[in-house]
């Protein structure tokens, strides 16, 4: 019997969505027939290579944003030697790095938004681009922190206490149309799911509150632009490098009509495992079940060093 650590929590700003991603994953994996735990990563390294003591067959990474998104604690686990889940450490960086991550879409022949990083003094001083735009933290996820700026908007608060993200901002001009998220696996992606919020955003809340937003799976969008979104998730998977499961969020401009155009927003390196959460919705669309996908992602885990 496997013996697997799963790792959540965190110190980020994501760590209660991770603590229930990391409970799903531990009771569908001991329901596989592994022997998994749950460990709460916090501050503590020194508790989490005790965790890792003896070594494990595999970590399952289930941790979410900065330190468990970003390479941190990617960097560790290759130290020690384990396989993990997910991407390693270089896809996870340059996927929280939006910048970088965007000049590599663009590379790659994806569709992205018109953007530039400024500072926070820049956003006070004016708009940087015509509205509509959006804001966004420079490496956060799950939609923390991201605002939209309309031609009526008014209060753009960048104190300390408003915006906790660091002096670089990234501004990126506010794509019309739908909401949507592909699912890849492996090399394979999953469908497409078409994303229906309450309050026309689909924000932190709308997220991970159920009720707050309807999810079509799959998607009714035009075939071509269906099978374009597809294909720019694979691509966008490939490029970044990542490996397992990845996540690729996009907007589709149909304002004009269909087929509309489809524009990527970000890769998740590190999807939410939570019951509400897309992923393991667009595996059942494929008649996998939420165990035989998180058993896929245990023996799939590696170890790049």
């Amino acid at each position: 019997m496997k013996r697997v650590v799963v790792l959540c929590g965190g110190i980020g700003s994501e760590r209660d969505v991770s603590l229930v991603s990391g409970a799903a994953v531990t009771k569908a994996l001991n329901e596989a027939g592994y022997d998994a735990t749950m460990f709460k990563v916090g501050e503590d390294v020194g508790a989490l290579v005790a965790a890792l003591t003896p070594k494990p067959d595999a970590v399952f990474n289930a941790l979410h944003g900065r330190y468990g998104e970003d390479g941190t604690v990617q960097g560790l686990l290759e130290l020690v030697g384990v396989p993990y889940t997910h991407s390693g450490v270089l896809a996870s960086a340059l996927a929280m790095n939006k910048l970088t991550a965007k000049r590599l879409f663009r590379d790659a022949g994806i569709r992205c938004a018109e953007h530039v990083v400024v500072s926070r003094d820049d956003i006070l001083k004016g708009d940087v681009m015509r509205r509509p735009y959006v804001i966004k933290p420079f490496n956060e996820g799950s939609s923390v922190g991201v605002r939209l700026v309309f031609e009526d908007t008014e209060d753009l608060r960048m104190s300390d206490a408003d915006w906790p993200f660091g002096e670089a901002v990234m501004v990126e001009r506010y794509i019309p149309g739908r909401e949507i998220t592909v699912a890849v696996m492996g090399e394979r992606a999953l469908g497409v799911t078409e994303i229906r919020p309450q309050n026309g955003f689909y924000d932190y809340q709308a997220k991970y509150t159920e009720g707050r937003a309807r999810h079509l799976v799959p998607a009714p969008m035009h075939p071509d632009a269906y099978a374009e979104a597809m294909d720019f998730a694979v691509r966008a998977h490939r490029s970044l490098g990542c490996r397992g499961v990845s996540r690729a969020d996009m907007r589709y401009d149909d304002t004009m009509g269909e087929p509309g155009q489809v524009y990527i927003l970000e890769v998740n390196t590190q999807p939410g495992m939570t019951p509400l959460s897309l992923v393991p919705e667009l595996a059942a669309h494929n008649n996998i079940s939420f165990a035989e996908l998180v058993a896929w992602m245990v023996e799939n885990a590696a170890c790049d060093a």
